[in-house]
C-alpha cells in the first residue's frame, strides 16, 4: 500500500517522527505483532512485509532498537491521522501559565496596596502565577523587616484566591515572593 501525504508548504507535521515502514524497513529478522497487537513471531522483513500486503496494511518499525526491533502491521495513514488528531486535541486543552510581575515599595500606603492587590488578583484569577517584589533603596535596606511587613499584608489581602509559592526572601537588594492560584479540587 502506498501513502501519499500533501502538506501546505509551512505546515509539515514536526511531532509526528517519521517511522520506517514497509520497504524501508533493512533489518535480517524482526518481530511482528498483529494489527490486534497479538504476536505472530520471529520472521525475515521480507516475509512481515508480504504478510502485510497480503492484508492491505503497512508493515511499521515501532520499535527499533529491540532485540529483535518489533514490527507492527497497521494501517500507517489512519494512525498518522489518528496520532495528529490527538496532538491537536491536547494542545487546544493546554494552557500555558505565565509569570507576571507587580512591583512594591517597602513605603508603599494602604490604597496603593489595594490598587496593586486588585491588580494581582485579576492575575491570578485568569491562572497565572504572580512575582512580587520590593526594591530596596538607600537607607530602606537597614530595615529590611518594614518591607517583608509590606509583603505580609499584601498576601493577607489575597490569601483567599492565593497561596505562596515561594515565601518573601532577600535577594541582595530587592525582596521578592511568589503568589500561584489556589488549586481547586
Amino acid at each position: 500500500m502506498l501513502l501519499i501525504f500533501f502538506c501546505r508548504k509551512g505546515r509539515e507535521d514536526t511531532t509526528i517522527k517519521d517511522m520506517l515502514i514497509n520497504g524501508q524497513i533493512r533489518e535480517r529478522s524482526v518481530r511482528v505483532l498483529d494489527q490486534d497487537g497479538a504476536q505472530l513471531g520471529i520472521m525475515s522483513s521480507n516475509e512481515a512485509n508480504e504478510l502485510a500486503q497480503q492484508k492491505n496494511l503497512d508493515l511499521v518499525l515501532i520499535s527499533p532498537v529491540a532485540k529483535p526491533p518489533v514490527c507492527k502491521i497497521m494501517n500507517y495513514g489512519k494512525f498518522k491521522y489518528e496520532t495528529v488528531k490527538k496532538e491537536k486535541e491536547n494542545k487546544k486543552n493546554q494552557r500555558v501559565v505565565e509569570l507576571k510581575e507587580v512591583w512594591l515599595s517597602a513605603t508603599i500606603d494602604v490604597g496603593d496596596l489595594n490598587t496593586k492587590a486588585k491588580q494581582a488578583q485579576k492575575f491570578i484569577t485568569n491562572g497565572d502565577r504572580v512575582r512580587v517584589s520590593i526594591r530596596l533603596r538607600g537607607r530602606q535596606m537597614a530595615r529590611p523587616e518594614l518591607a517583608m511587613k509590606v509583603m505580609d499584608d499584601f498576601f493577607d489581602i489575597l490569601k483567599d484566591i492565593a497561596q505562596m509559592e515561594k515565601k518573601p526572601l532577600l535577594e541582595g537588594k530587592s525582596i521578592a515572593m511568589t503568589l500561584s492560584p489556589i488549586a481547586k479540587k
